[in-house]
């Protein structure tokens, strides 16, 4: 590891290990490595809004990774267009247009195995003939093992087939941002937005469980999905689940998204991980023994991710610490990857937040004693899931809530359970709010 870029690349992969896809590309994708002198990385973003929100909520996490890579501590400054044009006393390049996607995501670093060669094949096909075999083309599955490895390498297909291709990708979450901010903005925005992916030849969405719930967006998405499938162009998505699943998304758009073909990809079998393993090592240049590589593939199960985040570890110990690619560091590097993976344990506030924004009631309300029809369901699922999630006691909940006591708490953690078992769709959404609340770490 030879430049900031390798090291910028090395703490990018351990923030993917520790944060989400959708934090990462909401608030990482500007992100450039410049220089990385007296004790101090220097990165460039060209959005003053995105540095501020960086340096307010991420930038010490930052300096962790880099504390962990270095053994001891390294400062972090983000530079805007104008610090940057004094740091280096050049000229900014001209930022290129039209989206790109990382070269890196194709098919041909996909790993197929059993658990995903359906979503393969079917990805494939799509590229190959766009708007022909499988419109819309949806991909379920847990996070972690793929997805988006195949939505991007069906956009690197179509893009090296023709560089100027209309290609719109944005993530569920994104897409509900962006028509907030456009509404706000006003009428031509909002005919601004509508035309940048009712125009677009292939239309990616990531994540699109994200839209569920969401009246305006669906509306939108709607008429976009219908002006796109009747002139034949390409949709593929992608979710954590069928949308036979999603409770909260209109029944329109769920016979929509089954209309095409729906596959789904699965956690790799042995096999499939010691391939994975074996690949992601060879394009990082490093040599791993057999016996290392399959030490990893049999103790690193979960996903995708979690194995390129091990061998990324293993390559910042070697590279920064010149360990040696034995089992002892091999047995480091997943212990912190499975440690990471486990520890998020969202905040009560978090949880409380997150139900009051799915109900759209107030948080005094249900934080408080009115017992409003919604407003005392969703106290109850709150309850439920910060003890489901957390480590709280039930006083220590009780507390969360104006002080109830224990047995109070007790009661409506006890009637969640008992409706979740006899209302399939109840128990969906409390699946749901819970999947989101985890997605937002």
């Amino acid at each position: 590891m030879n430049s900031v870029a390798d090291i910028w690349n090395i703490v990018m992969q351990q923030l993917k290990s520790k944060l989400s896809e959708i934090t990462i590309n909401a608030w990482f994708d500007e992100l450039e490595a410049v220089d990385f002198r007296d004790n101090t990385m220097y990165l460039h973003c060209p959005t003053e809004f995105k540095i501020n929100y960086l340096n307010q909520y991420y930038k010490e996490k930052i300096e962790d990774v880099l504390r962990e890579l270095f053994s001891t501590d390294i400062g972090l400054k983000i530079l805007n267009d104008a610090e940057l044009d004094a740091f280096s006393g050049v000229e900014q390049p001209v930022k290129k247009t039209g989206l790109e996607f990382s070269s890196d995501l194709t098919f041909e670093t996909f790993v197929v195995g059993p658990s995903n060669k359906m979503a393969y094949a079917a990805a494939m096909s799509v590229a190959e003939h766009p708007g022909e075999n499988y419109n819309p083309l949806f991909i379920y599955g847990d996070s972690g093992l793929g997805k988006t490895h195949l939505l991007y390498a069906i956009a690197n297909v179509l893009r090296k087939r023709e560089r100027s291709a209309n290609i719109a990708y944005v993530k569920g979450d994104d897409l509900t941002n962006e028509l907030v901010t456009a509404i706000q903005v006003g009428p031509a925005k909002t005919a601004e937005m509508r035309e940048k992916y009712r125009q677009a030849e292939l239309l990616l969405v990531d994540d699109v469980q994200f839209i569920a719930g969401k009246k305006q967006t669906q509306e939108e998405f709607f008429h976009t999905f219908n002006t796109l499938y009747e002139s034949g162009r390409q949709i593929v998505l992608t979710s954590d689940r069928p949308p036979s699943e999603m409770t909260q998304l209109e029944d329109r758009l769920r016979t929509r998204f089954e209309w095409g073909l729906l596959v789904d990809v699965e956690p790799p079998d042995f096999e499939t991980r010691l391939a994975i393993v074996k690949s992601k090592a060879a394009l990082m240049g490093l040599v791993l023994p057999d016996n290392i590589s399959a030490y990893i593939a049999e103790h690193v199960t979960a996903n995708v991710r979690q194995l390129e985040g091990t061998i990324n570890k293993i390559k910042a110990y070697k590279d920064l610490l010149g360990s040696d690619t034995d089992e002892e560091t091999v047995t480091r590097a997943i212990q912190d990857m499975l440690r990471r993976s486990n520890e998020y344990i969202p905040s009560p506030a978090a949880i409380i937040s997150y139900i009051c924004k799915y109900y759209k009631v107030d948080e005094n309300i249900i934080r408080g004693q009115q017992r409003v029809r919604d407003a005392v369901q969703a106290r109850q699922i709150a309850m439920y899931l910060i003890r489901s999630m957390t480590n709280l006691s039930l006083d220590d909940i009780g507390k969360e809530f104006d002080n109830r006591d224990h047995t109070t708490v007790l009661y409506s953690i006890d009637k969640v359970e008992k409706q979740m078992k006899k209302d399939s769709a109840f128990a969906e959404t409390v699946k749901e709010i819970k999947t989101n609340i985890n997605s937002k770490r």
